[in-house]
């Protein structure tokens, strides 16, 4: 019987459109499996292979669950609001509504043919009134408790898309989006206080079963530093002092400048009338400079050391920002690299006040720099001689008693800006009002709806396009009835992703965002897929979005997420660069899955995308291994459906039943570490092993393996138990393997890290090294927390030993 693909998937799609399976039940309906992949922004483009290896490592697992019998919910929706979606509107000379629209139709028939279980009863629009209006409330819910605020500041300015961005949209001075050079430009904004969560943000990450890369990202852009807070009064005004936080006190006696920002709320009363000059001649040099050179002037003002009386000279610099730490910095260049550069550069002092083995006590002509947490202190007044430890804690308490500095936890993250000078993004619904001031819009009156304009380019003055719109920006203020304006600016992007999650379980509510029996059922989300790329953008906000609704009394839970899976990228070769590299269209070495699906098959193209290798880990496209999965493909139909092999009455023999559950075994296994690469090889082996011994299958074990291909291949799979056995997927459960067929020679391996023996591990002895090395890893984990495992060294039968530093 031949294998007709393009009809049997057209066939199975058209009857799983009309007649859905895997839709979730109601609340209560058994045990629940949340699954649910980073819904895509539609963009013009619609999906590549990269996104398919996401959707279709999520489907997995979803169908597994689903045949388990759990009640599932896997949901697709669209993030259509924000600069991506407007930007490729913009490009196409269109209105956003009409781009979004036949983005999101091509993308929903591109997801059709991947074949996932999605309910799409469930889905949703970020950019739906009646979603948005939920985005509105929790907005007003911050807002109300003061999480949200204005400011007017320098931000970040993106002078290509026209708006602000989030210092998280920053990426080495460029915009996140575009790459243009980022500019700052004082304009008012709304901002929420993430800060107030960052200790918060930072504990919860401890209890997430999420990659370590993604939560030692998180703690390095939370950024917790323990030190001290430090003032240095003015010498000419003892009213007035510059406060620093530094994480080394015990190197204070080393200070030989401060170093301010040029924007400081002080930094102007302090430049002298001989350095006014400099002070407004400032930008043009640093311009001319460039930002890879330091950069400063003497203000022609002193601060006093707080210990010892010392006047301080203080200097403006470049290295130092006004919306990083307190905007002043103490100079300690002999133990700081950066101090040190810019101490040599403008021939300043250079005091060593820690002894170290690099260090010779008095040594003349040193320039360098040298460590400062470990060692003894030296002139350091009457803490000379104190180890670093002892010194850390005796001069902060010395600043205390002189009410000069205080112990301090402090954050390298920063309030969240989240206002956006550009048309397509979500109202922000505030009213200012001349007698009332800032006015929240009323629930009732929600949502604030984004006026229909035929123009909504951005105006570039910082103002949003929205504030032309008279007929929508003038309104009555809600408490006293006077002519008012609305808010003009909208939330960014990630407004809407940032709770999302929460809405689907019932996305169609009007009363409510969620209710609290769906998310004490359903959440958190078991499994969450997607790039790293959103690391913290994303995850971070969403967090921060589910830890305040927590502490507001709507949610029972405080992590989004249980379980994060963060696929690998999938790159290919471009002839334009010679190297293999992230696929775009201006690189040519894209890959279209419509093409691919037309000439070989869904079925194909996913078991492909899964055995291109470890799910985690970047892959290269090879258009040459889709062959090796057709070939699969083809010789398992036409062995099924070779006459005889699939025989109503038969009997599996021992033999056949042996091989079978280890089949079973190992695929589940493998499946259950997220090697899905390692069992379809572990498929394709079962496969080779049935045709040499030419095995007859019994219809129950016959059941069990189409059972277990219709995770990676749902329409043949679909087909070999209709035209088999007469079955429907739906009405199949997932098999387990019999341990009594399984039985295999154990035996106990000893366990080492750095040599030493750390624990033992009984398993049977044919089995994969990788997975031997995983439970290895398991047995020895709290031996392994922390570290970098550099070397593992596996001997057969006898060992797994580890080098970790």
């Amino acid at each position: 019987m031949n294998y007709h693909v393009e009809e049997i998937e057209k066939k199975w799609q058209q009857r799983w459109q009309k007649n859905p399976v895997g839709t979730s039940k109601a609340p209560g309906s058994g045990k629940k499996f949340y699954c649910l992949d980073m819904f895509p922004y539609p963009s013009g483009s619609g999906l590549h292979v990269g996104h398919w290896r996401g959707y279709v490592l999520s489907d997995v697992y979803t169908r597994i669950k689903w045949l388990q019998g759990y009640n599932i919910l896997h949901p697709m929706g669209w993030d259509a609001f924000g600069l991506p979606a407007e930007n490729d509107a913009l490009k196409k000379g269109i209105h956003p509504t009409i781009s979004t629209a036949a983005n999101i139709a091509v993308f929903k028939r591109q997801l059709q043919e991947v074949a996932a279980l999605y309910d799409w009863s469930k889905e949703l629009n970020t950019t739906d009134p009646e979603f948005y209006r939920w985005t509105q409330w929790i907005f007003l819910k911050m807002y109300k408790a003061g999480l949200a605020y204005q400011a007017e500041k320098p931000i970040n300015w993106c002078p290509s898309c026209l708006t602000g961005l989030a210092n998280e949209e920053v990426i080495n001075g460029r915009c996140e989006r575009c790459g243009a050079a980022v500019e700052l430009k004082n304009i008012r904004q709304w901002v929420l206080r993430i800060t107030a969560y960052a200790e918060k943000l930072l504990a919860g990450l401890d209890a997430l079963a999420w990659p370590e890369k993604v939560k030692m990202m998180q703690r390095n852009w939370i950024g917790k530093s323990e030190g001290a807070s430090i003032l240095f009064t003015l010498d000419a005004d003892a009213t007035k002092s510059l406060e620093v936080f530094t994480t080394s006190p015990q190197t204070v006696y080393g200070v030989t400048f401060l170093a301010i920002a040029y924007d400081h709320a002080l930094t102007s009363s302090l430049i002298t009338a001989e350095q006014r000059a400099m002070y407004e001649n400032y930008h043009t040099v640093v311009q001319e400079l460039g930002t890879e050179k330091k950069y400063g002037f003497f203000t022609g003002s002193y601060g006093l050391h707080p210990l010892t009386g010392a006047r301080i000279p203080i200097w403006v610099t470049n290295y130092v920002l006004a919306e990083y730490g307190t905007g002043v910095v103490m100079g300690v260049p002999g133990h700081d690299e950066r101090d040190n550069d810019f101490a040599q550069t403008f021939h300043l002092p250079i005091v060593y006040v820690v002894d170290s083995p690099e260090l010779q006590p008095h040594a003349q002509g040193i320039n360098g720099v040298y460590p400062y947490t470990s060692g003894t202190l030296r002139e350091s007044d009457q803490h000379t001689g104190l180890s670093v430890q002892e010194g850390y804690a005796a001069i902060i308490k010395a600043l205390e008693k002189v009410k000069k500095g205080h112990a301090q936890v402090t954050y390298k993250l920063r309030d969240w800006l989240f206002s956006r000078q550009r048309y397509w993004g979500e109202p922000i619904p505030i009213i200012h009002c001349p007698s009332c001031g800032v006015v929240p819009v009323p629930e009732d009156q929600l949502p604030v709806k984004l006026p229909d304009v035929e123009k909504y380019q951005p105006s570039g003055t910082g103002e949003s396009p929205l504030a032309t719109i008279a007929e929508w920006i003038n309104v009555d203020c809600p408490v006293c009835g006077a002519p008012s304006k609305r808010e003009t600016n909208t939330m960014p992007q990630w407004a809407g992703s940032s709770w999302y999650f929460l809405r689907y379980p019932n996305p169609h509510d009007e009363q409510e965002p969620f209710s609290k029996t769906d998310m004490n059922y359903w959440l958190p989300v078991d499994l969450y897929v997607g790039g790293i790329e959103h690391a913290i953008l994303h995850l971070l906000y969403a967090r921060f979005y589910v830890k305040v609704l927590h502490d507001l009394g709507y949610l029972s839970f405080n992590e989004p997420f249980t379980h994060l899976f963060n696929q690998g990228m999938v790159n290919k070769y471009s002839e334009k660069s010679g190297a293999v590299e992230k696929m775009s269209k201006s690189k040519g070495n894209v890959v279209n899955p419509d093409d691919i699906v037309k000439q070989y098959g869904s079925d194909v193209l996913r078991m492909y995308i899964l055995f291109m290798g470890p799910p985690e880990l970047d892959c290269e496209w090879q258009d040459n291994g889709l062959l090796g999965i057709k070939r699969f493909a083809h010789k398992l139909w036409a062995y099924l459906t070779q006459p005889g092999v699939v025989a109503e009455n038969n009997v599996d023999s021992a033999d056949m039943l042996q091989r079978v559950n280890k089949f079973l075994k190992d695929f589940q296994e493998r499946i259950d570490i997220y090697k899905p690469n390692t069992a379809l090889a572990s498929f394709m082996e079962f496969l080779n092993d049935c045709i040499q011994h030419k095995f007859i299958f019994s219809p129950q074990t016959a059941e069990k393996v189409c059972v277990v291909l219709s995770c990676m291949a749902p329409h043949m799979a679909s087909e070999l138990l209709e035209v088999l056995l007469n079955k429907n997927l739906q009405n199949c459960s997932w098999p387990v393997y019999d341990p009594a067929y399984t039985a295999e020679l154990m035996g106990t391996l000893a366990i080492q890290v750095n040599g030493k023996l750390r624990g033992t591990l009984v398993i049977p002895l044919n089995q994969d090294q990788e997975l031997i090395i995983q439970q290895a890893q398991k047995t020895v984990a709290s031996w392994l927390a922390g570290k970098q495992i550099v070397k593992t060294i596996y001997a057969p039968g006898r060992m797994v030993s580890f080098v970790v530093q």
